[in-house]
């Protein structure tokens, strides 16, 4: 797909997302903030043409909206897209992502779980916190989407909440940042037995997939974070990275930063070509394991709750997000 029909899609996607009229103003602002560089003049001039090809509707000045044969079309440009690798999005999301840790500010990535209102009881939300709290979270940080809001890159009807949980790839993005590459292996079940990490007890390659491997084992049932939580065993969601054997300082530094912020960091670091965790790693390499961002959502599904999740779903703005503490005020504001 060349550029012009990336812009042109990208335009539908948002009007798809959104359940009321977008100005052009409105609709290159929301692009600017996925990463997409674009001026309003040439959003105006490809509405123009989506109009003349009945895919948006000009409704004067409350803007734009898309019609149902834009829905068809943006569903049927997504189809190759779908047959990527998961590998290909990993890297597009971290090269997008802008965050300046000593400013604490920029674009994190962040995935997106849609909730039924109703499933959000008590219980669940205490079990949430736990998992926070415990630190088998990446981060003490999340979002909330309202329905509608295209920020959160899929759609959140009415009834429902989108909650953004910070995907672990925000740190490949802060250390190619800083000229660091990081080789994003696989994502995986990892055991804990007391609290501590013992070994992988399923695993799915990023370069064999196009589904992030932890929205297939939270939907199966697979984890168990009640477990972790409760008694400190069970199995939660970790991803394998690797990085340059002569990186290993300033990738520690780099991920105590994001701890004091509240982003993450790493859960454990291997020594330079030495397996990790049963794990080979690569020659002048060091093995990592980090916490998986949409670890706290599993709660819903071990509960009985069905949710959809959406891995890698967003860039937003890092002043989205807040600390897990006021997650039940902020839903009340909702």
């Amino acid at each position: 797909m060349d550029k012009r029909a990336k812009k042109r899609l990208a335009i539908l996607d948002i009007l798809h997302r959104s359940t009321d009229s977008l100005s052009s103003t409105r609709i290159t602002e929301l692009l600017n903030a996925q990463g997409v560089d674009i001026s309003e003049r040439t959003v105006r001039l490809y509405l123009q043409e989506l109009d003349q090809e009945g895919f948006t509707e000009n409704r004067g000045r409350r803007g734009r909206v898309i019609t149902d044969k834009g829905k068809n079309e943006a569903a049927a440009s997504r189809v190759l897209e779908r047959i990527g690798l998961l590998s290909g999005k990993i890297d597009a999301m971290a090269y997008r992502m802008d965050f300046d840790p000593a400013l604490r500010r920029g674009s994190v990535v962040v995935n997106v779980s849609v909730v039924p209102l109703p499933v959000i009881t008590a219980k669940r939300l205490e079990l949430i916190k736990k998992v926070f709290s415990k630190g088998y979270s990446m981060g003490t940080l999340l979002t909330l989407f309202k329905p509608g809001d295209p920020g959160a890159g899929i759609t959140i009807p009415e009834g429902h909440i989108g909650i953004g949980t910070v995907c672990s790839i925000t740190l490949n993005g802060v250390l190619l940042r800083r000229g660091i590459p990081t080789f994003s292996r696989f994502g995986g079940l990892l055991e804990l037995h007391n609290g501590k990490p013992t070994r992988f007890v399923d695993i799915i390659h990023y370069d064999g997939t196009s589904i992030d491997p932890l929205v297939v084992f939270i939907r199966s049932g697979m984890a168990d974070y009640v477990g972790a939580v409760t008694d400190g065993n069970g199995l939660i969601g970790a991803s394998f990275r690797e990085f340059p054997a002569d990186s290993i300082e300033a990738v520690h530094s780099i991920s105590e930063q994001l701890e004091t912020i509240g982003l993450g960091s790493l859960l454990c670091f291997g020594n330079p070509g030495q397996s990790l965790f049963g794990v080979p790693v690569g020659p002048q390499r060091a093995g990592a394991i980090i916490i998986g961002g949409l670890n706290p959502m599993s709660i819903f599904e071990e509960t009985g709750a069905r949710i959809q999740s959406s891995a890698l779903s967003s860039l937003i703005d890092f002043n989205r997000l807040f600390h897990y503490t006021e997650f039940e005020q902020r839903l009340a504001a909702f």
